[in-house]
Parts: C-alpha cells; sequence; structure tokens
C-alpha cells in the first residue's frame, strides 16, 4: 500500500502515518518545502514533485493551519484558507493528470461545516448555518470535489481530536495542572470531540473499504467524532478530575467575545455532531465515552 499524505507532519498526520508504517505501508508526504523533516523512511516531495507516471492507491489531505492559532483578522482568514485550497489544488491537479488515479481521496474538512448549531443533533445530512467556519470548510471540501470524476471522494469531518501529544488537550493541560481550569461561559456549549486513537483507526478503515474494492465504499461526508459528546461544564470536570485538580473558575462570554472577536464561536458556541454514517458501516469506537480515555491518557 503506497500513500501519499499531505499535513503529514502535523497532530493528525504524524500519528496516521506511524499507524500505516507499521501496518507496511508505504508513506510519501506531500510538502510545501521537500526539506520538511520526516521519519526514517518517509519520502518528502515538494509540491511540485508530483508527476503523471507516479502512482499511489491512496491520497489523504489534511493540510491547514490551525483554526484556534491566532485571532481572525482579515490576513488570518487568508491563510486559513491558502493552507487548506492550495494543497489540496495540488492534489486534485495530479489526480487529474495521473495516468493511474489513487482509489481514493480522503480530504479534511472539520465539524465546522455545520456552523454554531447548538444543542441540535446533527448527521452527514444536517443543514450548515452560514458562517466564516461553514464557508472554509464548505470551500475546502469543494476543492476535493474537483477531483471526484476520477476517484472516490470522502470528506473527513473531524470533530476536536484529543491527545495530550497535541492539539486543544496538550494546551490546556498546563493551566489545569496548575488549577486554573475553567468553564467556559455557561458551559452548557456542547464539544463534539474524538480520542485521536479513533480518528486514526477510522481513517484506517475508510482506506480498507476502499482499497479492498468492497461495493458500498462511503463517499461524501463522513463525521469523525465521537458518539458521546459532552457539554463544555462536563468537559472541565473531566478534565480536573483525570489530573486530580479543582476547576473551579468560570471564564465569562464577554470577556472571551472582547479578547477573541469572531473566534470566540470556538469556546461558546456548541455542536452536537454525531458519527451515523461511520457506525452504519460497521466502526467501533474504542473511546466513547471521554471521562475513560482522559483517564487512560493522563494517568
Amino acid at each position: 500500500m503506497r500513500i501519499l499524505i499531505t499535513g503529514g507532519s502535523g497532530f493528525l498526520g504524524s500519528a496516521l502515518t506511524d499507524r500505516l508504517r507499521r501496518d507496511g505501508a508505504q508513506v510519501v508526504w506531500l510538502s510545501r518545502r521537500a526539506s520538511t523533516p520526516a521519519p526514517e523512511g518517509v519520502e518528502v516531495r515538494s509540491y511540485s514533485g508530483l508527476w503523471a507516471d507516479d502512482r499511489f492507491d491512496a491520497v489523504v489531505n489534511l493540510a491547514g493551519a490551525g483554526i484556534a492559532d491566532g485571532r481572525w483578522s482579515e490576513a488570518r482568514r487568508r491563510v486559513l484558507h491558502d493552507s487548506r485550497l492550495m494543497p489540496t489544488r495540488v492534489v486534485t491537479d495530479w489526480i487529474q493528470a495521473a495516468h493511474v488515479p489513487p482509489r481514493v481521496l480522503l480530504s479534511g474538512s472539520a465539524v465546522g461545516w455545520y456552523g454554531a448549531r447548538g444543542d441540535t443533533p446533527l448527521d452527514e445530512d444536517s443543514p450548515p448555518h452560514d458562517e466564516f467556519q461553514h464557508r472554509l470548510c464548505e470551500a475546502w471540501e469543494a476543492g476535493a470535489r474537483a477531483a471526484q470524476d476520477r476517484t472516490a471522494v470522502v470528506h473527513l469531518r473531524t470533530g476536536i481530536a484529543l491527545h495530550p501529544d497535541g492539539g486543544m488537550l496538550q494546551r490546556l493541560l498546563l493551566p489545569f495542572r496548575l488549577g486554573l481550569g475553567a468553564r467556559l461561559g455557561d458551559g452548557r456549549q456542547v464539544l463534539s470531540w474524538i480520542a485521536r486513537e479513533d480518528w486514526v483507526s477510522a481513517v484506517m478503515m475508510l482506506l480498507r473499504v476502499h482499497l479492498d474494492g468492497g461495493s458500498g465504499a462511503p463517499t461524501g461526508a463522513i463525521n469523525l467524532t465521537a458518539p458521546e459528546p459532552v457539554d463544555n461544564a462536563r468537559f472541565t470536570r473531566a478534565l480536573a478530575d483525570a489530573l486530580r485538580r479543582p476547576a473551579l473558575l468560570t471564564a465569562p462570554s464577554k470577556v472571551l467575545e472582547l479578547g477573541l472577536g469572531d473566534m470566540s464561536t470556538l469556546l461558546l458556541d456548541g455542536q452536537r455532531v454525531l458519527p451515523g454514517r461511520l457506525q452504519r458501516h460497521g466502526f467501533e469506537f474504542e473511546w466513547p465515552q471521554l471521562e475513560t480515555y482522559l483517564q487512560s491518557v493522563l494517568r
């Protein structure tokens, strides 16, 4: 199995790379720079380094700047857009030109596609709320659909992936360990999360069903979220309990709105996104419950 990955050095891409290599796959990273450091045995290609006679069984497109890494100024919004659309265009252009296209393109997206929908249960057929998160994710998905006449396209609508090695959980560990963990606003906003281990396993399942050539392999949107979303108050308690620390503080909504501007929606507006299609295709979560997962990885 030969797999091309964009965003291979990132929080999710690096974990997927490790799993693929353990399973005997050959992994190639596509990066803006061919000098990007990579694990031994992983080849790195620059965006200009793909050729029509290259052959890959599948492409996993994960490149994109972190949506919570900076206030959403106009310049930052452009970075978020271009960092997703540029590598997607490189990949889809190559698929159109390839003598033998890959079997499947698994392309990044996020539960932000649905926008702020509060406590309404959302599956892959639910309509979005039109806002910046939705427009960004929709542009990302539309870019990937440019390849669907030559290969199967799956949009990975990923929730908040959790693991202490990176992402949101890593950022929260220090303040919570210092006893500074805080509920955000009223704490009722819903967090659609997924253990990074389950995210990797779900992507591996999607690769297998497409590469095995079985009928009924899913295309289109797939929600990669745990089956039990939690509200912010429960998340705060669960993390504090796992670290054996108190979490008695509250970060008022108005303070977050003043400090973060539009980006405060990531912290204050919830989404109850459910993995309907993933479960219907037989995926079983190792970590369906937040408390059990945090107790395991933070003990």
